[in-house]
């Protein structure tokens, strides 16, 4: 796919990437979300649908059996799905993020395998880094691995696991040196039917409820000692390399998540009546329609730029990906809370999608790094001099 990005229209083949997985979306995946969200399950038809498609993990590479979507591409993959279902946007979401890792620093045989694997839709890759007490401070890691002979093993507990017990494969962040700390952290691939691996109760959530989220017990897991990712004691930088990258993944569920506010608040206040003429012609609610097509643009744009940056790994990705995911999930809590002022009582029900949007949205300032951690990102990159050529 072209990685040559125009920054005010997108290419032809993009263009068609979004017309596909908007049909899909709209015919498979909007309308079993409601239920999803009221039920608190895994959107099963959502999963089937995207293996079909191929957009259950449309990043990995062609050479291990993936579709080879560019950056740009998977962001509009994950956008249009968020649009219709933030829950169902986790499903390549997550297996970006979970495997990631091994697509920066695995080895060629670890490649094969779990890219492989994932890009044939055999099982998802979740993504393991957060600890009951290691949230922000990712480094403060006390999930130990131990080499004993040709394997390692595991001992810990990691908090926050988005889609843990439905995923095959994760990713997880260990200390194999305690006295380097972030220098001492590396990454391994854990199979869901390891023994020792079991699973936490489902976290009940304000919102993405069809995206199970539950802690990862690890108990004397033994796992063969090439299943490590890359070089020991640099497990940490992958991780860190890889949030870079999937931080503009969260915000293209933003843009998503507000666009599918937006449209519907459109509808709504077109049709409903008050005072004898439709809301619509009501200026007040023009300027609040206003503000929000323009911040979602914003938003979108900063996004694909950030996309681009990905995709040629720029030296300000880490700027980039950090003010695209802040501000995008700004922009998608502030506009799903004024598509439910614009539906009024009916919007503050379950009986329009608006109000299980801005529950949904929420999260998106918080997951892959909170949106103060964020600013602290992007201030250390300014003070740096990393500055954008543009």
């Amino acid at each position: 796919m072209s990685v040559d990005y125009p920054l005010f229209a997108l290419s032809e083949e993009h263009q068609e990437i979004r017309k596909a997985i908007r049909e899909l979306c709209d015919a498979k995946i909007a309308p079993f979300a409601a239920a999803v969200d009221e039920e608190a399950r895994y959107p099963q038809e959502a999963h089937d649908a995207l293996v079909a498609g191929d957009f259950f993990a449309p990043h990995v590479p062609e050479e291990y059996g993936g579709v080879g979507a560019d950056a740009l591409a998977t962001v509009l993959v994950i956008e249009e799905i968020a649009r219709a279902d933030v829950s169902a946007s986790l499903i390549p979401a997550v297996n970006k993020l979970g495997s990631l890792p091994v697509q920066l620093g695995g080895s060629e045989e670890l490649k094969k395998k779990y890219l492989g694997k994932l890009a044939a839709g055999e099982g998802g890759f979740s993504y393991c880094l957060s600890e009951p007490d290691a949230g922000s401070d990712a480094a403060a890691q006390k999930t130990r691995a131990v080499r004993d002979g040709d394997e390692w093993v595991l001992n810990g507990v990691k908090r926050w696991i988005s889609n843990a017990g439905v995923s095959e494969f994760y990713t997880v962040l260990a200390v194999t040196d305690p006295e380097k700390r972030s220098k001492g952290i590396s990454a391994f691939v854990v199979e869901k039917s390891d023994p020792g691996v079991s699973f936490g109760a489902p976290e009940k959530k304000l919102g993405i409820k069809g995206s199970p989220t539950r802690e990862v017990y690890l108990d004397n897991v033994r796992i063969p000692a090439d299943r490590i990712i890359g070089e020991e004691g640099r497990g940490f930088e992958y991780a860190m390399n890889t949030l870079d990258h999937t931080r503009i993944t969260i915000a293209a569920q933003a843009v998503g998540v507000a666009q599918g506010a937006l449209d519907y608040a459109l509808g709504y206040v077109k049709e409903r009546k008050q005072f004898g003429t439709p809301i619509a012609e009501f200026q007040g609610l023009q300027f609040m329609i206003a503000d929000m097509g323009m911040k979602i643009e914003a938003a979108r744009q900063m996004t694909y730029a950030a996309a681009g940056r990905s995709e040629r790994g720029d030296a300000d990705l880490t700027f980039f990906g950090a003010a695209a995911k802040a501000f995008a999930s700004d922009v998608a809590m502030e506009v799903t809370t004024n598509a439910v002022q614009l539906l009024g009582g009916y919007g503050y029900t379950r009986d329009y999608p608006v109000e299980r949007m801005m529950r949904d949205a929420k999260i998106t300032q918080i997951y892959e790094g909170t949106n103060q951690v964020q600013r602290i990102v992007m201030a250390r990159q300014l003070l740096a001099g990393v500055q954008s050529n543009i």
